[in-house]
This record gives structure tokens, sequence and C-alpha cells, in this order.
């Protein structure tokens, strides 16, 4: 197979996945079928090399990696994390209730490798899935390996529904209150002066550079900053080797974080650098690569630590977020939704938010107030989930394979 066909056929299954998703308003994850597609793909015709051949060997996915996760970093808000501190603890409290039920009950039934590989994935996103499935392949566990990967595809459809059910919920109940006149109009002008200054903060602050002329802050310049402080962080993840074993990726989040609130690094980065789609695509392509060592009885093999992990796993979840909502004062539904982002995270939480809302009323008022209580919440808890806290997971969770 010539590189040309490979490239095409790769990115003609992302293209179907992505289609999918948008016509069933993500109710079908993309990432599910695009995996779908590649077990049919490497169980037939398909060299295993695919992906490779297509121009993704491992070495240029790992590089994707560092820059995408110190992308990550630059995200980060402080305040409108300052202002969602109860969504935060929420959501912390989700992942700690994943990890109680499933180290204590699922360590009984599945074996301790088999749980502490599935954590991550299940509450993260692409990178934790893909530091846990390396960190397995890398100890001998190809079984497992392959289920960490099976894990972050199939996540989604736990979390899709029941967050969509529970966001419902939480809707009706703000209308009913709001068209009884209980949430006052004071409360939508705070919660929007609230999303406006989290959008001002967003706006690219380069005080190191502010006498640089902006045509000189060319790609290459941002390329080379994103670079240079993921270099920073795999060098100090060196040498703290001896003393302290830590995942350069888990310094490289937070080198990004401490890099854009110096003004070395603006936000979205590599958006800003034209490299964000390229860089995504490449990585997601490292992900289905995974797969290629799955064979249908490796599939049969892993089916029901997979349903079992993600069941305890959300239990668990349930668990913990409704007692941190009893505490904190935010009712049941909206605690259980916010926890759940950690099961895909942005921007399916945006997707389905803004779809319930549409759902539930054709009133604009009526949209802004639901959108005021309901989309910051939702954002916040799935950039906590997936950007952060995985990655610090699989950082830590690897170290036991």
């Amino acid at each position: 197979m010539s590189q040309m066909l490979a490239l095409v056929i790769v990115v003609l299954i992302l293209l179907i996945g992505d289609w999918v998703a948008i016509r069933t308003k993500a109710w079908v994850p993309s990432i599910f079928i695009s995996a779908v597609l590649f077990l049919i793909g490497y169980w037939t015709f398909f060299p295993k090399e695919i992906v490779s051949l297509a121009g993704i060997p491992p070495v240029v996915a790992t590089m994707l990696m560092y820059l995408l996760i110190t992308n990550m970093g630059t995200l980060l808000s402080l305040k409108e994390l300052k202002a969602q501190w109860k969504t935060i603890i929420i959501a912390l409290s989700g992942i700690l209730g994943i990890i109680v039920l499933l180290l204590g009950i699922g360590t009984f039934i599945y074996g301790f490798k088999t749980v502490v590989v599935a954590i991550p994935p299940l509450v993260g996103g692409v990178v934790s899935a893909l530091i846990m499935s390396e960190g397995a392949k890398a100890a001998g566990l190809a079984s497992l390996s392959v289920f960490a990967i099976v894990i972050y595809v199939m996540q989604g459809f736990a979390g899709y529904p029941l967050t969509s059910i529970m966001l419902k919920k939480e809707g009706k109940r703000l209308l009913t209150q709001y068209r009884k006149g209980e949430i006052a109009l004071k409360a939508q002008a705070s919660a929007a002066a609230e999303v406006a200054a989290s959008v001002e903060t967003a706006k690219p602050e380069l005080t190191l550079f502010k006498k640089l002329p902006e045509k000189y802050n060319t790609e290459y310049f941002k390329f080379f900053r994103l670079a240079l402080v993921a270099f920073m962080a795999y060098l100090v993840s060196t040498l703290l080797a001896p003393v302290v074993s830590v995942s350069p990726f888990v310094l490289c989040l937070l080198f990004g974080i401490i890099a854009k609130s110096i003004g070395f690094l603006e936000t979205h980065a590599l958006q800003k650098a034209n490299a964000f789609g390229f860089a995504l695509m490449g990585l997601m392509l490292f992900v289905f690569d995974g797969l290629k060592q799955a064979t249908p009885s490796m599939m049969l093999e892993i089916i029901y630590p997979l349903v079992g992990t993600i069941v305890i796993g959300v239990i668990g979840m349930y668990i913990f977020s409704f007692i941190a909502g009893k505490i904190l004062k935010v009712s049941k539904e909206m605690a259980f939704a916010v926890s759940l982002t950690a099961l895909y995270g942005f921007p399916a939480d945006y997707i389905i938010t803004n779809e319930v809302i549409k759902s539930l009323t054709n009133d604009e008022k009526e949209r802004e107030m639901l959108t005021s209580h309901m989309l910051a919440p939702m954002l916040v808890g799935g950039f906590i989930t997936v950007t952060i806290v995985s990655v610090i997971l699989a950082g830590i969770f690897v170290k036991f394979l």
C-alpha cells in the first residue's frame, strides 16, 4: 500500500466517525465508529503498520503529545476556576469515587493491573489512554494495552445518555423556579458577567514579549516556545528521575500553565500556530494504531472487564458526587452531570449541554438563563477531569504496571 493511499483511508475513517457523530448529535461517539472501522480494517485488508505508513510513526505521535499537553496548560483560566470552586470539588469527588470503588471492589473481581489500566482512561481522554496503553505495552501486557484504548472508545456510551438525562432534569427544575420568579434576574446578570470575565481572561497576554512587534510572532515562534516549554518539562523529569519518577507529560501540563501565567505562552498557542487540527488528527490515528494488536478473541476477553469497570466507576462517581453536592448545596442532578464530564470532556460537554437547553425551551430568555446556570460548570468540570486530573493520574498509575 502506498503512503498516500494509507493516508486517504485513515483520514476517511476519522471523517466518517465525525459525520456520524454530527448526524446523531453526538449520541454515537465519533471515536466508536472510527474504532470499529479500524478493527474491521485490521481484521481484513489493512497492513498492521497503516498509521506509520500514512506518516504518523510513534516518534511523531510522541512529539505531538508533548505539544498538545503543553497547549492544554495554556487553557487554564485561574479566574474562571476560582469562580467555579464548587464545580471543581464535585468533579474531583466524582473521580475519587471511581478510584475508591474500582480499587476497592474492581480489584477483587478483575485484578489490580486491569483496574490500574482502566482508571486514567475512564476519567480522561486521549492522552491518558495513550499513556496507559503504552505503559501496558512496555510491561508486556498486550491485552491491557488494547483495553486502555477500548475503555476510552466506549466510555462515552455511558456518559452521553446519563448526562443528557441529568441535565434535562436540572433544566426542568431551573425553568420551574424561573417561571415562578424564584431565580432572580440579578443572578443571571452576575453569571453573564462571570462568563464575560472568563472570555476576557482568555485573551492572549504575552507580557514577556510586549515590546515584540506582532509581525515577529510567527507560527514558528509559537512552535518554538511550545517546544521549549515541553523540553524544559522533559528535562526536569529526567533530572528528578533519580529522586522521584514523574511523567514528563504531567510536567508539560504544569509548565504550560506556568508559561501561560507568566506571559511566555498565549492561550490556544497550538491553534494560533494553525497546527491544532493536524496534531489532534495525528494523535487520534496513533490511538487507533493501538488496536492493531486486537484479535477477535482478545476483544471477547476484555468485554467483561470493560463493562464491569465502567459500571462500577459510574456508580462510584454518582455516590461521591451526590455526597459532595449535598454538602455544597448543589442539586444531585447537576453534581452528577458535572462529574460525568470525566467520561468525555470537551467538546462533548458543550454539545450535550446546548442540545439539552434547545430541547427544553424555545424562549430566548429562558435559554439564556439555562446557559448561564449550566454551561460554565459543565465546561469547567470537563476541563478539570479530562485535561488536568486524568493526565496526573496516568503519570502516577503507569508506574504500577
